[in-house]
């Protein structure tokens, strides 16, 4: 199905029945990343998946979006199909649209996986390097060319606005909004989540007042390594 939000399609999917669950994906993927965890909890709960802008089939956006962006273009989707306090559940970049949102708006209840929230220092050989070729007059040209070698894997997957996008992205301390954050939230980590290390999620544990850490043998992917174990978790949770 297709909402026009902000003139963007946006393309999601709704099935269940009862409370509303809304689950946001991460960065690089689309509504079928989080599908299995909806298809496990639709006998209890209405569940609604949306291809965030610039991902699946929905459209890319017009301008470099910020997070504080893709959160509204949800609350105006939220509110076109008349969900009110839903029970938000996000992965990694959907979870930093989640920390954002219910910092901002009413939910029920939230839940992260592997959500950074904190801008980390960037350190090492390649970013000395990065400077001096920005800072040598004549080689400030090759910067972005080196950047393409030398970024992460989903700086170099992106390109045009959607790179913008991600630069945007990791460059946004959400600190403040997660200490806003008030509803009872639970966090669920993989163990051996290089993307987004168990030690973020215990300082993002101390920083949501009403939280708690769950930490799971596997990846950053662990809400699918874990699938019947992370719905059981949920089923009481929620």
């Amino acid at each position: 199905m297709i909402k026009k939000i902000k003139d963007l399609d946006i393309n999601y999917i709704q099935y269940g029945k009862g409370p509303d669950i809304v689950l946001l994906h991460g960065w690089g993927q689309n509504i079928k990343m989080m599908d299995p965890l909806g298809k496990n909890l639709s006998d209890n709960f209405t569940i609604t998946i949306l291809d965030l802008p610039g991902f699946g089939s929905s459209e890319i956006p017009k301008f470099a979006y910020t997070i504080n962006d893709y959160t509204e273009v949800l609350h105006e989707f939220l509110e076109s199909l008349k969900i009110e306090k839903p029970i938000l559940i996000g992965h990694s970049f959907g979870g930093r649209i989640a920390i954002n949102y219910a910092s901002i708006y009413e939910v029920s209840k939230l839940v992260l996986f592997g959500s950074p929230f904190i801008v980390r220092e960037k350190k090492g050989l390649k970013v000395k390097l990065l400077k001096t070729l920005k800072e040598i007059k004549f080689l400030s040209k090759f910067a972005e060319t080196m950047k393409n070698y030398m970024g992460s894997e989903d700086y170099k997957a992106a390109s045009g606005v959607m790179r913008e996008i991600l630069v945007k992205t990791v460059n946004t301390d959400l600190r403040d909004a997660a200490a806003n954050i008030k509803v009872s939230t639970l966090l669920i980590w993989g163990e051996n989540d290089t993307a987004v290390p168990v030690s973020e999620a215990k300082e993002l544990e101390k920083t949501i007042k009403d939280s708690a850490l769950i930490v799971l043998q596997g990846t950053h992917y662990c809400y699918l390594e874990n699938l019947g174990h992370v719905v059981s978790i949920l089923e009481h949770f929620l």
